[in-house]
């Protein structure tokens, strides 16, 4: 019995020195300051920004990009956007692009509050504009519990692709497996090849992603497991969410699963539109149609009740309708 216990006690030493690590944030030290190029925290972060600038705006979107990606995400988007008057300000989340923990994960509140700290300060700025909140995959999901933690100043929220798949939507064999992993090699390095899943079919944008520095192609597991507490939590929060909402979605998308994004859209607090594209991938604003989705952001941040220029907008029988 001495011996199990001390068996027991061994192990869970062995596993406290291999818990995942965090790039937790320092002590606050200043208010926070937006500049160009920079949002720089209350600890003394600075947050790389991409801005998509139009000449004279009539309205703003603060965006976050998805996982293992960073602002260059919405390249595409940002100059359409830019020539029909929407000025997109975009940051690399910290762990990924432009910063020095790059693939060190930093924790759900963490990345929340940088992006409620983002949206405020350009709000501050341009006061009299509309700012809008979108993210796509990770940051929907990052950008989901923003929004339900934090009184925010904006008109709305866009969800792209957005990531849902949390603990509570896993099989017991994946939570299982991946808890294990990061407690007992946190720092092991995935690489996704040979999960044959495509992300968009936009093969040329693809094959400059694989060549672009800023991109992470060798994901630790405890960032992995990093990314799966948030998307439970974004998953848990959906129903404190009280701004219009648009949810898009592609029917091809093979990184995201449809059935608990459906569920999120039943669940948020107040009734969403729900864009579902028969042509669209995961990569929604990155897709050879990617203009398809524009208009209809476009629209809807111009009319939210006015119907989507593609079409494509779906209802969840029994739950709402439009």
């Amino acid at each position: 019995m001495r011996t199990r216990r001390t068996l027991i006690i061994t192990v869970l030493l062995a596993l406290a020195a291999c818990a995942p690590q965090f790039d937790l944030p320092d002590a606050a030290l200043q208010t926070p300051v937006l500049t160009a190029e920079y949002l720089v925290a209350a600890d003394g972060r600075r947050i790389a920004l991409r801005r998509y600038e139009a000449d004279a705006p009539k309205a703003i979107i603060v965006a976050a990009h998805g996982f293992n990606d960073y602002s260059k995400a919405f390249a595409m988007a940002g100059p359409w956007f830019a020539a029909r008057d929407v000025t997109i300000i975009a940051l690399d989340q910290r762990g990924f692009g432009n910063t020095p923990t790059r693939s060190l994960w930093p924790g759900t509140d963490v990345l929340a509050d940088d992006l409620a700290v983002l949206v405020r300060a350009v709000k501050q700025q341009q006061p009299s504009l509309p700012v809008y909140l979108m993210g796509i995959s990770m940051g929907a999901a990052v950008a989901t519990v923003a929004t339900a933690r934090h009184d925010l100043p904006i008109e709305g929220l866009v969800l792209s692709g957005p990531a849902f798949w949390g603990w509570s939507r896993m099989n017991v064999l994946y939570r299982t497996t991946l808890w294990t992993a990061a407690h007992v090699a946190p720092g092991y390095l995935l690489t996704g090849e040979g999960l044959r899943r495509w992300p968009s079919d936009n093969i040329e944008m693809l094959r400059a992603l694989s060549r672009d520095p800023l991109m992470i192609r060798e994901t630790r597991v405890d960032t992995i497991y990093g990314l799966v507490n948030l998307m439970d939590a974004a998953f848990a929060a959906a129903g404190d969410v009280d701004v219009p909402t648009l949810v898009l979605l592609g029917e091809k998308d093979e990184i995201v699963p449809a059935g608990p994004v459906d569920e999120v859209v039943r669940r948020l607090g107040t009734a969403p539109r729900y864009g579902r594209y028969e042509n669209g991938w995961h990569m929604l604003l990155r897709d050879l149609q990617r203009e398809t989705v524009f208009r209809d952001i476009a629209q809807w941040i111009d009319d939210p009740a006015a119907p989507m220029p593609s079409g494509e907008e779906v209802a969840l029988p029994g739950e709402y309708g439009h």
